[in-house]
């Protein structure tokens, strides 16, 4: 028949038997009639209705008449539906930098996407090697990162010696769990001594020798003889532990997982399981016939895994590498108090990290300028500690991995290192909800800096009222900054209690005799390596760790304040002035003070606000009317003075005062809005009208005063500061002690001479790069920086400069110009001249902007450009100031042809003479930073001071 299709003949229909026929129409009518639950609301509404007689049904945006409806030629168009499905925002992980496939496996088992290509903005970012400071700045708060800056010095082996050597003299009995260990080749002389002193008690003591920067065993050498120790560079030395713990006669170390979530404050977690390293032959005591056997005395699975004697794990007590928590078993059945021994193990890891928090924190802000210390860290790390046992059951630090291997060679492997990361990933507490947050948060700030008035009163002009209410609201929000810390070490310490896993916490501890000796180790930490600032960590550290505080104590500290304030309210004179805004009425409103006060109050206030055009002025009018309309503090209708019903509207208007311009906004269709002091709208003054009015109003308002106008008026106003600042970083110079400004700006003239730059430029090169450490390289950078915030405090009228973006762009500058050791700074100076390059080069402080995507304006990177050449004339100083007063027959570059003489002594000796007579016998940069090298901005004076 032509009707059929090709599909099925009438002979296969007829073919078919008819329990078959049956058994087919039963399944397409029971998977037609099946509706699951969630979509039978939908398709009740699709089954077919009668139309009713006067309109139509409207299907994909066809209006289809009850007649078409009726046709049979007519079929109704099918209507789709599906529902727009709402875009599901997961969490991303970029695992571009890691060649770990166990990474990945966990990162999609706690239910993270991984990112195709190498993602900036993903949520949580993996690497196996060190991460630039460049690259932490840039992080959002949303992201998470798996290294921390600054965690170099504990993890390089030199470094860890040198900060552990510190330590010690202050607190001797508690960092002796670190072999003696002498850096050469600064020690080498020191480490000769010592083993004449061996000798001459007739005792010898084996010394083993790694390289300072090495890993996996490569490089190591065991010396019985410490005269045959080759006075090599990078490398330290050690007593060997010749009497380790012994696991089946072979020597063995433990290879310990920490996991620090956040810096700021420090938070400790160990976990619960690790690996158990064993060598591949039966240990001896160490001597000079079997000092080069490697797999007896070293423990490296990447070195012993080469041996033909390696045994791979096949159950729980056999393989040369087994898990802690079986070696705890072990230890358990030879009646060894295992308690103690992991209490030890922690105390010795926390103590350590107590001595790299004061460089990790540092570097941390640094990067991360103008953020709460209660603000989720962006950064994570997992360290490996390798500990080694004694045969007195005493923990020993042999060295810490900041990058520790997660290959899963064995089942053992797999097994400890997939629930150690699982468990990493599940503390880091990242949510899909963090990014959204993140923008809503920066643009209330946008809007809260934009709207805040930074109103410079006089210390003269100020009240008695003015200086109580300013000392009230420092103290208002010192309590609310307090409440906010409180609450968030609350949840966060509830989130890390329920989702540890198989990790604890060791620091912040519950005992609280151990927990107040790590807060004075830390707080001595800080005094130690910061200088200067450990009066100041002090009190963060009793605030962060020590806070006796709880939320129901800072909310009663709070109402009090509030009550004073209230108080002292009550007793503002005709002198004292009110605050700006009124608070939301908690109740009806009783008799105030007219509106036309407060208007001329604010007329006043806008003197001393930037002055704006007149349609910017009539817009910020119209904000601060929406606020008193939204606060509720207009008088109701049935509150109206004797005087405003007995006077006309015009007689009234003029008795008000000076009529104040009409701003845009409050002109539409032709008509004014009705003023906030009388409550009719006209001769009847109906009240649904008046509430329709004013909605209407606050609607136009609100609608005015729009994003964009926000953003506008913050742009200008920051290029307008920027050229301020660019100004006054231009008036700055550095001071040379002794010596007049036209003299120093002679004596950096002349060190960058060409002849004279060939002289000096190894010699500040030596000094800049080798002499001085990375503490003291900080504290020269620091005299610039220390006066570009007080430069920025000044012009921007802010307090907390830290949250301005300016000087986080300055802050990167900084980090850069101290990157690599000092290399930063060094690489702005030409070869040739000693001045800056004029272009940037591919090495240069620049490119962290080319390679950002934040967009820098050219008056930004102006600033930048005169703060790194103050940083490069800062060195210049500081180098000759130490050379004139280290030695006043230091040599120096040759005159130039037809110098004066006097003028070069001067210069040579850096005093003016008759006035000093000689110069000091010892310098350094933190006295030279307080007391001289002072910068200023100011007109350049004839006489020195």
């Amino acid at each position: 028949m032509p009707g059929l299709r090709n599909s099925m003949s009438l002979s296969s229909l007829s073919s078919m038997d008819r329990p078959d026929m049956a058994r087919m129409f039963d399944l397409s009518l029971a998977s037609l009639t099946h509706i699951p639950p969630s979509r039978r609301s939908s398709t009740a509404s699709l089954q077919p209705q009668r139309p009713g007689p006067e309109d139509g049904r409207r299907m994909r945006g066809v209006e289809l008449s009850n007649d078409e409806l009726a046709r049979p030629d007519v079929k109704p168009p099918v209507i789709n539906s599906k529902k727009k499905k709402r875009r599901k925002h997961n969490i991303t992980a970029n695992l571009s930098g890691t060649r770990y496939d166990i990474v990945r496996q966990m990162v999609e088992k706690v239910g993270f996407s991984v990112a195709k290509d190498d993602d900036p903005l993903s949520y949580l970012i993996w690497s196996d090697c060190f991460v630039s400071t460049d690259r932490v700045s840039e992080l959002k708060p949303f992201q998470r990162l798996n290294h921390f800056p600054g965690m170099g010095e504990i993890s390089r082996k030199d470094c860890l010696a040198r900060n552990m050597g510190k330590m010690q003299k202050s607190f001797p009995e508690e960092y002796n769990f670190i072999p003696r260990t002498w850096i050469l080749p600064a020690d080498y002389g020191l480490l000769q001594n010592h083993a004449k002193d061996m000798r001459a008690k007739k005792k010898t003591k084996t010394f083993i020798v790694k390289p300072a920067n090495g890993a996996q065993g490569h490089g190591i050498s065991l010396f019985r003889n410490a005269e045959k120790i080759p006075p090599s560079e990078h490398f330290i030395v050690q007593e060997y532990i010749d009497k380790p713990l012994l696991l089946d006669g072979y020597k063995f170390d433990l290879r310990v997982y920490v996991l620090i979530t956040s810096c700021d404050p420090l938070r400790i977690f160990l976990f619960n399981d690790g690996l158990v390293r064993l060598a591949t032959e039966k240990y001896l005591p160490p001597q000079e016939s079997n000092v080069n056997h490697l797999f007896m005395h070293l423990t490296n699975y990447s070195v012993n895994k080469h041996n033909e004697f390696y045994k791979r794990n096949t159950g729980n007590d056999t393989g040369s590498k087994r898990s802690i928590r079986y070696f705890n078993e072990y230890l358990r059945n030879s009646d060894i108090d295992v308690a103690l021994l992991w209490r030890n193990i922690a105390d010795m890891i926390t103590k350590t990290l107590i001595v790299a928090e004061p460089h990790v924190l540092h570097a941390y802000r640094m990067c991360r300028p103008g953020v709460p210390s209660y603000s989720d860290s962006v950064c994570f790390e997992v360290l490996g500690f390798d500990v080694m046992i004694d045969r007195k059951l005493r923990p020993w630090l042999i060295e810490i991995n900041r990058s520790p291997s997660f290959g899963t060679d064995e089942k053992l492997d797999f097994d400890i290192k997939s629930a150690l990361i699982e468990d990493t990933f599940r503390l880091l507490n990242v949510k899909a909800s963090d990014k959204r947050r993140n923008i809503a948060a920066q643009k209330a700030e946008a809007q809260k800096r934009l709207l805040r008035t930074h109103k410079k009163v006089e210390q003269g002009e100020q009240t008695e009222m003015d200086k109580k209410r300013q000392s009230l609201e420092k103290r208002k929000d010192e309590l609310r900054d307090l409440l906010t810390k409180i609450r968030k070490a609350s949840s966060g310490e509830d989130f890390e209690n329920r989702n540890c896993g198989r990790f604890r916490r060791i620091f912040p501890c519950d005992d609280r005799a151990r927990h107040a000796k790590y807060c004075t180790m830390l707080a001595s930490s800080f005094s130690l390596f910061l200088s200067g600032r450990g009066a100041t960590m002090k009190k963060e550290i009793e605030v962060n760790y020590n806070n006796k505080l709880r939320e129901d104590d800072v909310l009663d500290m709070l109402a009090e304040c509030e009550a004073e304030e209230k108080d002292g309210k009550m007793f503002i004179g005709p002198q004292g002035r009110g605050m700006r805004e009124p608070r939301p009425l908690q109740s009806m409103p009783e008799s105030i003070a007219n509106f036309p006060e407060e208007d001329e109050e604010d007329e006043g206030s806008d003197e001393d606000t930037p002055p704006t055009t007149p349609a910017l002025n009539g817009r910020v009018r119209s904000a601060r009317l929406a606020t008193r309309l939204n606060s509720g503090t207009q008088r109701p209708p049935s509150y109206r003075s004797a005087s405003d019903t007995s006077r006309p509207p015009s007689e009234a208007t003029t008795l008000r005062g000076p009529a104040r311009p009409q701003s845009q906004v409050s002109l539409v269709n032709g008509t004014r809005p009705r003023s906030l002091s009388r409550g009719g709208g006209g001769a009847g003054g109906g009240g649904a009208g008046t509430n329709t009015s004013n909605n209407r109003n606050v609607s136009q308002i609100r609608s005015s005063v729009d994003d964009s106008f926000l953003s506008s008026l913050v742009k200008e106003r920051e290029e307008e500061l920027t050229k301020k600042t660019l100004t006054s970083l231009n008036e700055m110079r550095i001071k040379f002690p002794g010596k007049t400004d036209s003299e120093a700006e002679l004596l950096l003239d002349k060190v960058q001479m060409n002849e004279n730059w060939k002289f000096h430029k190894p010699r500040i090169a030596s000094y800049w790069l080798v002499k001085l450490d990375s503490i003291k390289r900080r504290k020269v950078v620091d005299i610039v920086r220390s006066n570009v915030k007080a430069v920025l405090q000044r012009i921007w009228h802010s307090s907390d400069v830290d949250n301005l973006r300016l000087c986080r762009i300055f802050s990167r500058v900084f980090n850069r110009l101290l990157w690599s050791h000092g290399q930063g700074l060094w690489n702005c100076f030409s070869p040739a001249t000693g001045k800056l390059y004029a272009k940037p080069r591919g090495n240069s402080w620049e490119t962290i902007f080319s390679r950002s995507t934040e967009l820098v304006s050219e008056m930004e990177m102006n600033c930048c450009r005169r703060i790194v050449q103050l940083c490069r004339d800062c060195l210049l100083i500081v180098y000759q100031f130490a050379t004139e007063a280290k030695s006043g027959s230091a040599p120096h570059a040759p005159p130039a042809p037809g110098e004066d003489n006097s003028l070069v002594l001067q210069a040579q000796n850096g005093y003016l003479g008759g006035r000093d007579v000689k110069g000091p016998n010892q310098w350094n940069p933190h006295t030279f930073s307080q007391r001289y090298s002072k910068l200023y901005s100011g007109r350049v004076t004839e006489t020195g001071s």
